[in-house]
């Protein structure tokens, strides 16, 4: 199996990185993008996991202890296969 975890900041954690990729793109000449966040994404392959429910639970014990700061970010997940 394998699954996809997105890290994100939560949003009231000021994104320094997003504010430069805005930045960066409004001095393009986008001027309809009003705001820029950036995640992390995470592809995790599982080997001998065939209930998706057994994986859903270890995913989510991977994402909560080893992959985000709880204080500053938040995380989702999806089981793709």
């Amino acid at each position: 199996m394998r699954a996809r975890v997105i890290v994100s900041l939560k949003r009231t954690v000021l994104d320094p990185q997003g504010k430069a990729i805005h930045h960066a793109i409004a001095s393009l000449g986008f001027k309809t993008v009003v705001g820029v966040r950036q995640d992390k994404v995470f592809e995790i392959d599982l080997n001998g996991v065939q209930d998706a429910g057994a994986a859903r639970s270890e995913i989510e014990r991977i994402a909560r202890e080893v992959l985000t700061n709880p204080v500053i970010e938040e995380f989702s997940f999806e089981i793709l296969e």
